[in-house]
């Protein structure tokens, strides 16, 4: 059976992808900080026979070691390796100090490097990486700042995990989401011109869900993913590629 570890899996998109994983008959290692939330993804699926969590900070020096083992111990190998943990609100460039400069690239940059360092030696052909990177590591974007620069270092790092484990079989991509309904965002939701950001400049009905982004994590997991190396697919409803404005921001000036 095959085995996927899964970090941010506690909410959101992670939790969301530990769901359709486990659908696909996966074996699934959740890794969070938060043991109350990861306590709710056992409670949702409700199969401890191939459901593990650990509550762990990916930032400590243990983190990775202690992670590889738990999932050796438990499951026997390592199939798949989802790099979701982030954290959002970044400011730009001139409001960003050296504290939240460095709380970025260790959680969204340091960690999935150190994880998946530890994590490939235990793979074999047919096992790969997906790093959830972001629309912001595909395009320019205001008050991206650490994020934006932690996304880019994510996207980079996978190109070059392609080139360097795909003659092994092990294949590595980005996921890019746009604007996602977590509960994050919802939040953000709150400011009328990030809002207005999101849903007029999207050429969809509607803005993204996690469902999107854990089937097209799915997908790469997938036999019908199996040729697919160094990409990123971008699950945006096309904000990133076009220049779109909805008719009610045309016409806002009249």
């Amino acid at each position: 059976m095959e085995v996927a570890i899964i970090s941010g899996a506690g909410s959101g998109i992670g939790f969301t992808t530990a769901k359709q994983l486990y659908d696909m008959g996966m074996c699934i290692v959740g890794i969070g900080r938060d043991p109350v939330k990861l306590a709710n993804l056992e409670a949702e699926i409700n199969d401890p026979e191939r459901v593990a969590t650990l509550a762990i900070d990916l930032t400590s020096d243990e983190a990775p070691g202690t992670i590889v083992n738990t999932t050796l111990e438990r499951f026997g190998g390592i199939n798949y390796l989802i790099n979701n943990a982030g954290i959002g609100s970044p400011k730009p460039l001139h409001e960003t100090d050296d504290e939240t400069l460095d709380q970025f690239l260790n959680i969204m940059l340091r960690a999935p490097f150190r994880l998946a360092r530890d994590v490939i030696p235990h793979m074999k052909p047919g096992s790969a990486i997906i790093n959830v990177t972001s629309t912001f590591a595909v395009i320019g974007g205001r008050r991206g700042g650490a994020y934006s620069a932690a996304k880019g270092g994510l996207t980079s790092l996978t190109l070059h995990m392609a080139c360097e484990y795909g003659p092994q079989g092990i294949r590595s991509n980005c996921v890019a989401p746009g604007v996602t309904m977590t509960d994050m965002v919802r939040e953000r939701f709150n400011d009328k011109a990030f809002r207005r950001m999101q849903v007029d400049m999207t050429p969809f009905p509607r803005l993204g869900e996690t469902t999107d982004v854990a089937s097209t994590i799915a997908f790469l997991c997938s036999p019908g993913g199996s040729y697919i190396n160094g990409q990123t697919i971008v699950v945006d409803g096309g904000w990133s590629t076009t220049k779109y404005l909805s008719p009610d921001a045309i016409n806002a000036g009249d």
